[in-house]
């Protein structure tokens, strides 16, 4: 920890300093949105459009290196491919005929099979693994602005459509009934999981991504009220295991993704053992995550009915 510490207040570290800054500023919009994904149980949606982007990535190292177009880079690709996926699994979802989980499966590998071809013919740039396995020591300062512009954003649209999505999670029917808008809410919730996800790559890659999106709120979730409990857990645990992994990876000289992983998956599994032997301290039934979701959902359905506005 004494090494952490030197190495952010050194002069000559700057990127450590912004590796820092990214995380604590990250952790908003992964707890907050990562709760949705966990509530609406759309993990393997946001799975599909984390390995989605690595064809973008790979077009935009190949127009910025082979083409020439240097206004257009990996990040710019990235936000491209992951909103035009989420607006093609947000479709399907809600209207086509086809499998769900077969238009999944086909993005999931077409976009890194065309991501990888794009890389292959990168000059330069025949190695994936940064993208896939992240490096957050790799933080720009335009990387960090592009952070704080999504935390305004995020907490922007959250705040103004708490409660109706809310309704969407847990009540959707009832919401249509009110006039609720529910199809343009959900692809406005798939876009933003989007967005983060691409900020997430850049932590911990691609590969891991659904992890650090998930296990903070599974976490908060099993001590949590309600749902805005549950994203400020969320987000104190996400800040928590990136800032002990960077400082973790920084003393034992490891990659910093795998090990903010490692530390999020430790304390999921111990919160789930520690709350089942206290139940059963307790004398009272152990309740499945599952069956503890619902318990969630019904104490929060007649506030978020009660609170829905028509849009």
């Amino acid at each position: 920890m004494t090494d952490f510490l030197a190495a952010i207040s050194d002069p000559n570290l700057p990127f450590f300093r912004y590796a820092v800054l990214t995380g604590i500023f990250a952790s908003i919009p992964f707890g907050m949105i990562g709760t949705y994904v966990v509530v609406r149980r759309i993990s393997y949606i946001a799975g599909a459009i984390s390995h989605c982007i690595l064809g973008g990535i790979g077009a935009g190292l190949y127009l910025q290196n082979a083409m020439g177009i240097t206004w257009f880079g990996p990040l710019h690709g990235a936000i491209a491919v992951a909103l035009l996926a989420s607006c093609i699994l947000a479709l399907v979802s809600l209207y086509a005929k086809q499998r769900e989980d077969s238009v999944i499966g086909a993005l999931w590998s077409v976009g890194m099979a065309i991501g990888l071809l794009f890389i292959a013919r990168t000059p330069g740039y025949s190695d994936p693994m940064s993208y896939l396995f992240g490096n957050i020591l790799m933080i720009t300062r335009n990387d960090l602005f592009f952070v704080l512009a999504l935390d305004v954003l995020v907490i922007g649209i959250i705040g103004i459509f708490y409660n109706t999505f809310l309704a969407l999670c847990f009540d959707e029917e009832y919401a249509q009934l009110r006039g609720v808008r529910t199809h343009w809410l959900y692809l406005l919730l798939i876009c933003l999981v989007a967005l983060t996800i691409v900020l997430l790559v850049r932590v911990v890659g691609i590969v891991m991504v659904i992890a650090l999106l998930t296990l903070p709120a599974a976490i908060a979730g099993n001590i949590s009220r309600n749902i805005m409990q549950m994203m400020i857990f969320s987000t104190l645990f996400c800040c928590a295991f990136i800032l002990t992994g960077l400082g973790a990876s920084y003393s034992l000289d490891l990659p910093s993704g795998p090990v903010i992983i490692m530390i999020a998956a430790a304390t999921y599994l111990l919160v789930i053992i520690g709350l089942n032997l206290f139940r059963r301290w307790r004398k009272k039934p152990i309740q499945p995550e599952g069956k503890r979701s619902l318990t969630v959902q019904t104490a929060i359905k007649s506030r978020a009915a009660s609170k829905v506005s028509l849009l």
